[in-house]
């Protein structure tokens, strides 16, 4: 039997997952795709329920992290293949090259002096990174990374003879030895440029909620400025537009259960910054669920935010680069034609797994959330699940390591 405990998913269940088996003295390796840990907590502006940054709760996680020796970081990783039997599992691993030192050094001037950019991933394509990046100021590791795909000609000659940097560095793969294992591979934001109709990627000034979340946050493209991506202008007028692509047949075929609330949130980041701007929420059902009816009572309440109960049938272009809302009012009966500065989707949770593939023997349902792989010894918890907020998600994640721990010792 392996004592160790692998977590796939370095997002906020997967690593609560791993604090709470690590200080119950098991060694736990973190596998997480992308160069930083944090999931999509971090691309967060807020959450809830205390509507913190995403810096304050996730710093607890790090330097919890940070001080216990039994938490192993890998980081720019995936599992690419799985041998042997519950509680003596060998799992192997796939490390892509970050090319910069171990150790932290701040590349801030010499990225800020390359040519070559590309559209960034965190900020949902709101805003260019250079080919020498960092995601966000308080990100762990605290490690830049070199994407030669981006470096310019130039770039790359002016790089080759940083002796800092390993640009020969090439991705290579390790052996783990664990006795169970955690799935906390998260969520993605629908893609909502398949909904043809609500206009994300063909009318401008139409965006998704989580893109909001970036334009919010005081790292993000507007440095927090609520602004409208063309012209930088503020909106007077907004609109929401609820279960874009969520209680659907053709797309989703469940409600994301955190979309109303994130709308909300939303409202009253308009009422700080932008209390005269004049909000629509268009919307079929809303959930507010427990003590978040609370939010819901201050929204309503805003003397700037109305509602319409009525789906949305279409959003085109309009003049000055406005958005068309073709929709209806239930409660009236209308067919509603109006004009908006900004549209924010709130666009569905999926499982990261309903598109992508993993080297682990589980089950997924018609929508992608796993289902099964307990009796192997392996656990999932989180968005992985089913879409859930992130205090859930943490609550999941602590029942996932108990499980995986009960696993490793025999039980």
């Amino acid at each position: 039997m392996s004592n160790a405990i692998l977590v796939v998913g370095g997002g906020f269940s997967g690593l609560t997952a791993a604090i709470e088996a690590a200080e119950l003295g098991h060694d736990v390796y973190i596998v997480e795709k992308s160069p930083w840990l944090g999931g999509r907590v971090a691309q967060l502006n807020k959450y809830f329920p205390k509507l913190c940054p995403p810096s304050c709760g996730l710093e607890i996680q790090f330097q919890r992290i940070r001080k216990n020796p039994h938490i192993h970081c890998l980081t720019m990783a995936n599992v690419v293949g799985l041998s042997g039997v519950k509680g003596n599992y060998s799992v192997r691993v796939r490390l892509e090259p970050r090319r910069t030192p171990a150790h932290n050094v701040d590349f801030t001037f010499l990225a800020s002096t390359l040519d070559g950019e590309c559209a960034s991933e965190f900020d949902f394509g709101l805003a260019k990174r250079k080919g020498l990046y960092k995601a966000m100021p308080f990100a762990y590791p605290a490690r830049y990374v070199l994407d030669k795909s981006t470096l310019s000609k130039s770039d790359a000659a002016r790089l080759a003879g940083n002796k800092q940097l390993d640009m020969a560095e090439e991705a290579r793969e390790i052996e783990l030895s664990v006795g169970a294992i955690v799935i906390a591979t998260g969520w993605k934001p629908y893609d909502v440029t398949r909904l043809t109709n609500l206009g994300a990627g063909s009318v401008k000034n139409c965006i998704s909620n989580m893109q909001l979340e970036r334009l919010a946050s005081p790292f993000g493209p507007t440095q927090g400025k609520l602004v409208r991506p063309t012209d930088g202008r503020t909106p007077h007028t907004v609109a929401f537009v609820q279960c874009a692509g969520s209680r659907d047949q053709n797309h989703l075929n469940y409600c994301s259960y955190i979309c109303c609330m994130a709308t909300l949130k939303q409202c009253l980041y308009f009422a700080e910054q932008h209390p005269d701007t004049q909000i629509t929420v268009f919307y079929i059902d809303l959930r507010a669920p427990g003590r978040y009816v609370k939010v819901l009572e201050k929204v309503q309440a805003l003397p700037n935010v109305h509602f319409i109960k009525g789906k949305v049938a279409n959003v085109v272009q309009a003049k000055d680069d406005c958005c068309e809302i073709q929709a209806e009012d239930a409660i009236r009966g209308e067919k509603l034609t109006l004009n908006y500065d900004l549209v924010v989707l709130a666009t569905g949770m999926q499982p990261t797994l309903a598109t992508e593939e993993l080297a682990l023997p589980v089950a997924k349902d018609q929508d992608g959330f796993i289902a099964g792989g307990e009796e192997a010894g392996i656990f999932a918890c989180g968005c992985a699940v089913m879409p859930l907020d992130v205090t859930r998600s943490a609550q999941s994640g602590t029942a996932a390591a108990l499980k995986a721990v009960q696993t490793v010792k025999g039980r």
